[in-house]
């Protein structure tokens, strides 16, 4: 049996104390449970703007929205968890 290995994806801005709390959980869960990660920040993009705008950090996996605003950690992993 293989074990999936997840997309995760972090939209936020520079100087967003939320993106910064949201991005060490992901880093945390990250040494232990291997994913691959994307940030992108929204700032110059006007359409990733409009659609997420003040709404950030946004956090998908697998290209599914799962988080918006705090990362819950242990939810974080027994999302990578499934397959």
């Amino acid at each position: 049996m293989t074990i999936k290995r997840h997309n995760v994806t972090l939209y936020g801005k520079k100087e967003c104390c939320l993106c910064d709390e949201a991005l060490e959980i992901l880093q945390k869960v990250q040494a232990s449970v291997p994913f691959d990660f994307e940030k992108v920040d929204i700032s110059d993009n006007p359409e990733q703007l409009a659609a997420f705008g003040l709404h950030i950090p946004v956090i998908f996996v697998d290209g599914v929205q799962v988080f918006k605003y705090r990362v819950n950690e242990n939810r974080f992993r027994a999302l990578l968890k499934t397959q």
